[in-house]
């Protein structure tokens, strides 16, 4: 993981780039407050999935969901 102010990254975008596209998370900083992170593809899917976990549980039939949702309207 890698911490570089918005300027840093706004001057050397390019270089922060491959670093993600390597593998590495990068947090942008601004006035010393975490603003963003750009991190690879693969990990944005399992950050995902996993902050998910727990919320969807047993099985999930999305059209049963979808027919649900329509008769509560």
């Amino acid at each position: 993981m890698i911490t570089v102010t918005a300027t840093e990254m706004q001057n050397n975008f390019g270089r922060y780039l491959d670093l993600v596209l390597s593998g590495k998370e990068v947090i942008v900083t601004k006035n010393g407050q975490e603003v963003g992170r750009f991190i690879p593809k693969d990990v944005a899917v399992s950050y995902l999935t996993d902050s998910l976990t727990g919320i969807l549980k047993g099985s999930y039939d999305l059209d049963e969901a979808k027919t649900e949702r329509l008769k509560e309207k």
